[in-house]
Order: structure tokens, then sequence, then C-alpha cells
């Protein structure tokens, strides 16, 4: 098919298929954006967590490596389900490796955080910040008029938020 918007071929432009999805043009538009940043986002969490449990070093090692490898085996299937849903609105994913990395929104860490509670303060703050990134996404997907894309966003924020809620409880009982 297509391509009802050309894309010169450079990284991270919006490009749009023909389809005879109802949503409006415009709205498609501003929903594919606002879920390619969501992607890079939600690639860069999963790289975190991984780089989290390959890592981690302390006196809680076994259950925080553990952890880290359940949170990020949990967040990878959300990059699938919002690739998909960029491309049935006639999207094109930004999911590249490279792609996520220049997009995303999410704060690296230093290598130099390793100790235990150093890496959960660090992955709270970034489970944090996507957390509520999701739910500003699920509010103006609303607007927007599409709420099978709330929907996906309100799925993933109460799975971020549980997360979220894991990694502050290791924290709570360390005060």
């Amino acid at each position: 098919m297509a391509a009802q918007r050309k894309s010169s071929g450079k990284t991270g432009e919006l490009r749009l298929f023909k389809t005879r999805h109802d949503l409006e043009q415009k709205v498609r538009e501003q929903i594919v954006e606002m879920c390619n940043e969501q992607l890079a986002d939600t690639f860069a969490l999963y790289a975190l967590n991984k780089q989290a449990h390959w890592n981690v070093k302390g006196r809680d090692f076994i259950q925080l490596h553990e952890m880290f490898d359940d949170l990020a085996e949990a967040v990878l299937p959300f990059v699938d389900v919002l690739a998909e849903r960029i491309t049935a609105l006639g999207g094109q994913a930004l999911g590249t490796v490279k792609m996520a990395a220049a997009s995303t929104r999410l704060e690296d860490f230093s290598t130099d955080v390793v100790e235990g509670m150093q890496v959960v303060e660090a992955m709270a703050e970034r489970y944090a910040a996507i957390c509520e990134s999701t739910r500003k996404a699920i509010d103006e997907a609303d607007k927007a008029g599409d709420a099978d894309t709330a929907d996906v966003f309100t799925e993933i924020s109460r799975e971020l938020d549980k997360h979220l809620y894991f990694l502050e409880a290791h924290l709570q009982g360390a005060k």
C-alpha cells in the first residue's frame, strides 16, 4: 500500500500507510507519535531492567537479580503490544535498539550504580517516570477519541504501577 505521508527515510520521521481504519488520519498521526514515544521508553525500561539484573551486587544479590529479570520479562510484551498498535493504525513502529536509545525519555543510570539498593532506587525513579507518562498517554488517547489505545495504556499502567510498588517496597523496608 502506498504511504499517505511519505518519509525521507530518516529515523524517527512519521510515516503512515493507507488503511481502512476508521480513526481520522490526524488522530492516527497523534496516536502513532505518542505510541512510538512510549515504545522507546518501554524498550529502554526493558534494557534498564536487564542492566540491573546483570550488574546488581550486594547482600540481596540473588533476590534482586531474579526480580530484575522477572521485571524485564514482564515489560517485554508491552514493547510488542505498542508496536502492533502503531502498525494497526497504519503507522510504522520505530523499535530498533538505536531508535529507542535516541528517543527514550528515560534517564540512563551510571555504571557506578551496582549496590543493591542503589540499583533499586535508580529503577524506581525510571518506573515512576514511565508510570507518569503512561497515565498521560491514557488521557491523551482518550481525549483524541481512541478508546482502544487508551485501554492498551491502561493495561500497561496497571502492570507498571505494580512493578513500581515492588521496587518501592524494597526501599521502604531499607529505611
